[in-house]
């Protein structure tokens, strides 16, 4: 009998498989296909202090191995998130929760952590300074070493749950930023986000995405992912919560030796929504033909 249970900052979970932020919503969409409880976890819509419509369609572009997305964080705002969406969640999933916060400035990441700290679906705060498909933050606090440490020194000194910062691989040095994290309070990280990337109309000679570039996420991106993983596994001493083109539990498997104490699955929700529960079905079929009993003994096993 294999055990897949990890622990991710004091919260147990049964198994390691955590769907990502942006691709899961609130969980509803999914909800009437298989019971969410089978998830480690998941990661709800980034969420910011104000509700926001995001950006025009079209907001996806197909590409080899992958996809282009350009959302803008469309939420409800983080009062209709508590109000409105944390009691759906509650009737379908009655594990801890992990909470997506984005903002444009400290101050809206400070307030949105506060108020979502203090609910107690949530067992974690997951830190987004590095969505690429916004204007004026996001990606700006991620890709400089310096406001990155501010952002985190700032929501920890007013938060007190498990504290996760979600960085940008648009970075020459990934290294660099999650040791800055790590010096002001960040209990985790998670890497990577979407990579920026173009897909161009030969008809109008445009961009496919009104915004310009999108995110590209997919099966593309695992190597990179697996690689800033490695990185950052031999740079902090910090769990990391590993995502970037994970598809299957062969891929949940490398992450976790790469030193992914948990895996994120995005977009292959979105082109199977039947990804997540596939993946937990699979993992104890894939251990047992690694030689692994235990998920937990495996991590940074390849250092």
């Amino acid at each position: 009998m294999v055990d897949t249970r990890v622990d991710l900052c004091g919260v147990a979970l049964s198994n390691p498989v955590i769907a990502a932020s942006g691709t899961f919503g609130f969980g509803q969409d999914f909800a009437p296909l298989y019971d969410l409880n089978q998830l480690g976890s998941f990661s709800f819509k980034g969420t910011t202090w104000l509700p926001r419509e995001g950006n025009p369609s079209p907001r996806i572009a197909e590409c080899p191995a992958g996809l282009l997305n350009a959302i803008g964080l469309q939420n409800p705002g983080v009062h209709k998130v508590i109000s409105e969406e944390l009691p759906r969640i509650r009737q379908v999933f009655d594990k801890p929760v992990m909470a997506n916060v984005s903002g444009f400035s400290i101050e809206d990441y400070v307030r949105v952590s506060e108020l979502l700290d203090a609910q107690a679906q949530v067992g974690w705060l997951e830190i987004n300074i590095s969505c690429p498909n916004v204007h004026g933050g996001g990606m700006a606090f991620g890709t400089d070493a310096r406001m990155a440490g501010e952002v985190t020194r700032a929501v920890r000194a007013a938060t007190r749950k498990p504290l996760i910062i979600k960085l940008s691989p648009n970075v020459t040095d990934i290294t660099e930023i999650a040791r800055a994290c790590e010096a002001e309070g960040a209990d985790a990280l998670s890497l990577i986000n979407t990579l920026l990337g173009l897909r161009l109309n030969l008809k109008t000679r445009k961009p496919l995405l009104p915004f310009g570039t999108g995110g590209l996420s997919g099966p593309a991106v695992l190597p990179i992912a697996l690689r800033m993983v490695w990185q950052v596994y031999e740079a902090v001493r910090l769990p990391l919560v590993g995502m970037g083109g994970v598809s299957s539990a062969r891929d949940v498997i490398e992450m976790m030796l790469a030193g992914a104490t948990a895996v994120q699955v995005g977009s292959a929700n979105l082109i199977d929504p039947w990804a997540c529960p596939r993946i937990i079905h699979q993992l104890p079929g894939a251990m047992a033909q690694h030689g692994i009993s235990c998920l937990r003994d495996i991590i940074g096993g390849a250092h």
